[in-house]
């Protein structure tokens, strides 16, 4: 899996790829593709319905007794959940580093070769060859699990869809700490300054108050602090996630989770910050 990491011969359909999925008009559908909405990546989440279905349908196929219909059935039901698990899959894979990129088109080849044995399975079986149906299905499981091999790989370790901003609040001191002079602060754009050892993001907006986040993007941990300031939110220069400067709530992605964001206050010409406990959406509810 390492030596696949750094197999820069996938690049050149890495590229096409990438471009291909880029272009699709999914609009602010990709937001939900991603999981915004639901605070982490909706891939894992879908993924669990082929699966399923189709390691039930082996199960059965191993007891004895008639169940072809049944079987066949799960095979189909699979078949089906297989087409938006992967929209999903392709929409995060596209905005991911390189060597994920590598890790992720070999997943994603294996998981087409296993969707391509159950469609094969699937025929037989509707023709009357359960023999044939079986022996394919199994393959198909054979050739998925691997696929969900090196999917695991690349969700845990190379951190494919992980929230790279969650140590944040763990890692700062407790309490008002020193950020920078206020008026060393440029108006509307991202700065990079510490709290304690942990970088964040601090912006001065034009009434004087000033936003710090931690600078690490949630998404892939992209520095916001080179970062462009609109509208009230910074976004993220390498794939282009935004973040509300007063609370970090991640207004669009493919960020899936909020940014970690700071209280501040000026004592003396002095910017402190404080981390912020309550989430953004708890805010919002209060």
């Amino acid at each position: 899996m390492d030596r696949l990491e750094r197999w820069s011969a996938l690049d050149g359909a890495v590229d096409a790829v990438q471009r291909v999925v880029h272009a699709l008009p999914a609009g602010q559908v990709r937001d939900a593709l991603h999981g915004r909405w639901l605070g982490h990546p909706v891939h894992p989440l879908l993924v669990q319905v082929p699966i399923g279905s189709w390691l039930s349908a082996a199960v059965l196929d191993l007891l004895p007794g008639d169940r072809r219909t049944s079987a066949t059935a799960l095979v189909g039901v699979g078949l089906g959940a297989a087409a938006p698990a992967a929209v999903a899959g392709w929409v995060d894979w596209a905005e991911l580093q390189r060597q994920q990129m590598r890790v992720g088109l070999v997943h994603a080849a294996a998981n087409a070769a296993g969707v391509a044995l159950y469609a094969a399975s699937f025929l037989a079986r509707v023709r009357g060859r359960t023999a044939l149906g079986k022996v394919l299905g199994f393959a198909g499981l054979t050739v998925v699990g691997v696929g969900g091999a090196v999917g695991g790989h690349l969700a845990y370790r190379q951190a494919s869809g992980a929230n790279h901003a969650e140590a944040v609040p763990h890692q700062v001191p407790d309490g008002w700490q020193d950020v920078a002079d206020h008026d060393s602060l440029p108006v509307d754009r991202p700065v990079r300054r510490y709290v304690g050892d942990v970088p964040v993001v601090a912006v001065r907006a034009s009434d004087g108050a000033v936003h710090v986040l931690a600078d690490v993007c949630s998404h892939l941990g992209g520095p916001l602090s080179e970062g462009t300031v609109s509208d009230g939110c910074v976004q993220c220069p390498w794939h282009g996630s935004r973040f509300r400067l007063d609370d970090g709530w991640n207004v669009r992605g493919p960020a899936t989770a909020p940014q970690p964001a700071f209280d501040t206050r000026t004592v003396d010409g002095r910017v402190q910050a404080r981390i912020r406990r309550e989430g953004p959406a708890v805010r919002r509810r209060a």
